[in-house]
This record gives structure tokens, sequence and C-alpha cells, in this order.
């Protein structure tokens, strides 16, 4: 069934086990800019779990690229060790261990304590996405540049990797001296295409000498950039060339999109709404002029899809990325056919480059142990068995649910509705978010996976509790939706997101969404009525629609609602309504905004806790613990963690006294 997909691919002296890549991306799991325990931890975990490949997040490898983002550097000395102890480690399991170069150029905001650094690039062109005014490098300095490149190779090829690649993907520095719209220089370093690939060919050759000719040099490149002043696919084309026929490079590693401007960013790490495996197709028009393998990354997250990218030719190796964050275990799962079991990304972004939108250490929404390895662990047998009755069958209730089993536990999983799942149902059915819905459906395999108790259609009271005689109780009962107290609301045709979600019919022609959240409800609900035919006004009390999300997620759905109509107001609270009238209140000045001849007003107000059963076993002596919007309404990615914590406090906690 993935017989591609576990064939073994040499590079020069190098033997990869599998085509099975986990791509560079960063984790802020970096102290001091230097690898530790967290991100030795965070990779072996991959190798572990059956990666072919491994290549470690960029290093700034020169000091105009590094600012105090927990990021790894690789401009000293100081940086061999960590770089040896996780070579040993992912070199004990079997998997592969290569580096990569990178400086942004153009595309940072470089700040150390607070204040902003001075940006660097070829020519003095503006970032689109950073908006930023690079000073253009003096000669010295490309030189410099280029130097203390094959530096940080030479530090990584003393640790004992296995190779190196130099980044040239998004729009970064070796890009946008390759690109004539980003490189105005009349130096050695600009002009003609030799001239504009020199920095990147000249660094190359002192990776070469630094890795030698048993170990492997390559290159990540975006096959094509979807900015305006980006390089365009024509252009990769022919610098793709260059490299394999001069034997600058071993492979070449496809990805596509860049960090210059909005239109390019969302294809960094690509968002639910992008296709499945869609860069494969530009991978393979590179792979059809080149004589080295290709790889490519994008969309790529699930074994049968690898396979199929590789049976067609397209790619030699497949990045698999956030498909081994959600489960590390992926590899071992396919190669033992065991396709079912694996714990499929469902490309929500939340806490892979969502955390490092962030500021925070990698983390997943369906996988809280990634990025916290050293620091949590998944349940494992325990001898103080307990009965456990968990109420809520959400993504809280259920991971909690899983957790405890997985212990060892009596669980009895009790849920009022006629389905698992919770709100995560209602996200599923936001336009190009199906996807989300593989949340439920994971964990739903895995409690059948453990035979967990499950009772649909129950309503739990105090009387049922007694009956149960649990030794604890998990509530992960949830949150109802809010209503604002906010004049009018009575006289004008009003529903909220939730029941329009649910299927609700009857909303008039012309309706407001009044967005208190933030997030991708509002948006989400815009679009969809905007989509079906409705004249959709967004009133977003915030300064921008999607101010709360991921910032790739944000800009595709911003995008989605300008194609679609969708007027969107800023700065917009609610303030009243009566029978045809929304009146908003300017979040700043206090300024009336009116909507008129409106038909239909959805609240996307969020939710508020549900906490009735709560209030009602305060007295009862039982051991109670909270997890996910019962205690605070938030995100799937909090209830899932806080569910898991939940469960495994039954264990470490002997008193298990209550929680709040």
């Amino acid at each position: 069934m993935a017989a591609s997909l576990f064939c073994p691919l040499k590079i020069r002296n190098v033997e990869i086990r599998n085509r099975i890549l986990s791509t560079g991306h960063q984790s802020f799991l970096a102290v001091d800019g230097r690898i530790g325990d967290a991100l030795i931890a965070y990779h072996e975990a991959r190798a572990k779990g059956g990666a072919g490949l491994i290549i470690v997040e960029s290093a700034r490898f020169h000091e105009s690229s590094i600012s105090a983002a927990p990021e790894v550097h690789a401009h000293t000395d100081a940086a061999i060790d960590g770089y040896r102890l996780l070579a040993q480690r992912v070199h004990a399991h079997g998997a592969k261990l290569f580096g990569q170069l990178s400086h942004s150029g153009r595309c940072s905001q470089l700040r150390t304590d607070g204040v902003r650094g001075v940006v660097y690039a070829p020519s003095s062109i503006p970032d689109n996405r950073f908006h930023t005014m690079p000073r253009a490098m003096p000669t010295a300095m490309v030189q410099d540049i280029i130097e203390s490149c094959g530096e940080g190779a030479r530090r990584m090829a003393e640790a004992g990797l296995d190779g190196v690649e130099i980044l040239v993907s998004h729009g970064l520095l070796f890009a946008q001296f390759i690109n004539p719209q980003t490189n105005r220089r009349d130096d050695e370093f600009g002009g003609s295409f030799e001239n504009r690939m020199r920095p990147l060919t000249a660094a190359l050759e002192l990776c070469r000498n630094a890795f030698g000719q048993d170990r492997v040099v390559g290159i990540r490149i975006s096959a094509e950039e979807h900015e305006t002043d980006g390089m365009d696919a024509d252009l990769v084309l022919d610098v793709c060339r260059y490299l394999a026929r001069n034997n600058f490079v071993d492979y070449i590693n496809t990805t596509t999109g860049s960090m210059a401007g909005p239109g390019g960013s969302i294809h960094v790490v690509p968002p639910m709404e992008l296709t499945h495996a869609y860069v494969a197709p530009k991978a393979a028009a590179i792979r059809a002029e080149v004589n080295v393998p290709v790889f490519v990354a994008g969309r790529i997250n699930q074994p049968q899809e690898a396979e199929l990218v590789l049976a067609k030719g397209q790619a030699d190796m497949c990045g698999m990325t956030r498909a081994m964050i959600a489960d590390p275990d992926m590899p071992n799962k396919a190669r033992n056919g065991q396709f079912d079991d694996i714990r499929a990304c469902i490309a929500c972004n939340q806490g892979c480059i969502g955390h490092f939108h962030q500021g925070a250490s990698i983390t997943c929404i369906q996988n809280p142990v990634s990025g916290r390895e050293t620091r949590l662990a998944p349940a494992s047998p325990t001898l103080a068995l307990k009965r456990v009755l968990i109420v809520g069958g959400g993504p809280a209730g259920m991971k909690a649910a899983v957790t405890a089993r997985s212990a060892g536990h009596e669980v009895i999983l009790c849920e009022a509705s006629t389905q698992l799942g919770g709100q995560a149902n209602l996200a599923a059915q936001l336009p190009g978010r199906a996807e989300f819905g593989g949340l439920v459906s994971n964990l739903a395999r895995e409690l059948d996976q453990l035979d967990v108790e499950i009772r649909l259609k129950t309503k739990v009271t105090p009387d049922y509790v007694r009956q149960i005689a649990p030794d604890a109780v998990i509530l992960a009962t949830g949150s109802v939706p809010f209503t604002p107290d906010v004049d009018g609301l009575g006289e004008i045709h009003c529903t909220s997101a939730h029941e329009v979600l649910g299927g609700e019919s009857g909303l008039g022609k012309k309706v407001v969404v009044a967005d208190w959240r933030c997030d991708w409800i509002g948006i989400g609900v815009a679009l969809r009525l905007a989509q079906n035919g409705h004249d959709v006004q967004l009133a977003v009390n915030g300064l921008h629609a999607g101010q709360n999300l991921q910032p790739y997620q944000r800009d595709v759905l911003v995008g989605q609602m300008h194609q679609a109509g969708v007027s969107i107001l800023a700065n917009a609270r609610l303030f009243g309504a009566d029978a045809d009238t929304v009146y908003l209140q300017h979040t700043i000045t206090g300024d009336a905004i009116l909507c008129d001849s409106v038909d239909t007003l959805v609240l996307a107000y969020g939710t508020r806790p549900e906490i009735l059963l709560e209030s009602q076993l305060a007295d009862s002596g039982i051991a109670i613990l909270l997890a996910g919007d019962c205690l605070s309404p938030r995100t799937a990615e909090e209830a899932i963690l806080e569910g898991m914590r939940a469960a495994l406090s039954l264990d470490t906690n002997s008193s298990l006294e209550k929680s709040s």
C-alpha cells in the first residue's frame, strides 16, 4: 500500500531509510540560541516514530539576522555541542539529520530588548508584510554573509550532521539576491543572472567544503512565491536547472509561498482551506528538468497522499511535518499498515505555526505532548485504578476519557446530545473547515479502540452521579451561547452564530453579523451567508476581522470574504437594534455607526461556561476536576490539553482535591 514511501533513498553516501521528511520548521524550543533538551526530545520523538529524514529548524548564521526570539543560532562554535547531541539522539533511532541555514533579509522585524534592529537586504526594496525598509548591504557585508554561511555549515558538519540545506525559499535573503525585482545592485552580486546567483553558489561551495563528498548539500526553494514582486515559476526553474547542472546541489527541496506579503505567506504553512498536496505538480515540473532528487511539502498529511505523489513521479521525498507534529508515530504506523490508527493532521495551524506567531513554543491541538516532551507524557498504566465519570463529550471530555482509560481507569463518558464532538462539530460547518471534524473522528477512534463506555443522550444530575458512585468526576460540560444585554434584540430578527451553523433557515436578505470574538466564528458565518446569496456586513469588535486568528488562516478568510462581497466594519461594538436597524458604536471614539434596512442580526458573541452541575456537586464530597469551556470558554486546543491534564492528575493527586 505504501511501497514507494518506504523505499530507501541514497544521496551520495547518505542512505535515508524511507521517503518521509520532517522539514525545517521553527519550534521556539531553543534556549539562548542553542539546541537543548526540549528541542532534542522533540526531534527524537519523530526519529523514534520512523521519520526517514529530519531537517532541523533554520539556524541564524550571521549577526545581522539574530533577534531575541528563541531560535537556533549557528554563528559561533557554541552551537556545536547542541547539534552533536541532537545528531546522536536522532541517529540512535535510524533517522538522518540535516541542518538548515537561513537569513531573512528584508523579511524581518528584528528586535533586541524591545529595540528595532537594522534590517539588511540586497537593495532598499520595502517589504510588504513586515513593512520594513531595509538598508542595502555593502559589498563587504555580502562577502561576510557568504563566509558566515560556510562557517555555520562547518559547525553542523563537525557536529556529525548528515547534510545541510540553504533556505532560498519564501522570499528570504538568498531569494532576494536572485530576484531582479529585489536586487538592484551594480556590483558583482547584482545585474546578470550569474551575478545574482553568486551569493548562493559561493555559499553552497563553502557548504560542500564543510561536508565533503560523502555528505549532502541542498537547497529549499519556493516553486512559486505568489507575490507581485516575488520569483515566478520560470525564474525558479532557471535557478534549479543552473544549480543542478553545475553540481552545486545534491537535492532540491520544494515548497511554495513567500514571507514578503500576505498573498504569499498563506502558502508558507498552508491552512486547511488549501488543497491537499497542491505543491506536488510544481515540484514535478522542477523534477522533470533536473538530475537530482526533488523533495516536496505542502498539505501532505496522510501516507496515502505521499505514496501517490511518489508513485506519480512528482517527487522523491515528501515533507510531512505537521503530520508528525500531530502523530510522531505516523511513519511506523504506515509502515505496519496501521493507517486507521494515525492521528491525522487537520491543518488548523493553531498549535504549530499559530504558537510561533504568538511567540510560544510549538505544539499540536490534537497532541499536547508535541513540544512538551520533556514536561508532559502520555498516560501510562497505573496501579491506583479509579472509577471515573466524565460529563461532556466534547474535545475536553473525549481527551480526558482517552487519557484516563489509557492509564487503566474504569471510565464512563456521558454526553447529553446524540453525538460526541461538542462545538467542534459546529466548527466543521464553517466554509472550508470540514477537515476540523477530523479532530472528533480521531478522538472517537481512540475511544473505540480503548473500549470506553459511552452513554449518549444522557443528562447527568447529582442523583445520576450518586448512582454511578465514581471516585472522581471530570466535568467537561462545555459552554452555551452568550447573549449580550443590548436593547432591541427582541424587536429585530435576531439569531446566534451557533444556530446558523446548526442549520437555521429563514434568514433575511440583508444580514449584519456582530462579531465580538474576532475569530473563526464571525468570519466563517459571514462568509457562509455571503456565499449563500445574502448581503452581509461583518461588524468586528476589534481592529480588524480575524484579529485573534493565526495570520495565515486569517488572510485566507479575509481574501475569501473580499471575493464574496462581505462588507467589514472594524472597531464596531453592538449597541442596540430596532425592527430594521442595527446600532453600532465605534470602540475607540464612541461614535454611532448605523446599519439600516437590516433583515437579520446574527450574534457571534461566544459562549459562557456551563456550571450548573459543578455548583450542584460542590458539597458532594466527590473529587471534581474541570476541563475545557466549563472552566473558561476558549478553543479546542485548551480543551484537549486540560482534558488530558485532568485525567493525568487522577494518578498524581492521591487526595484528588477539587479543581477550580
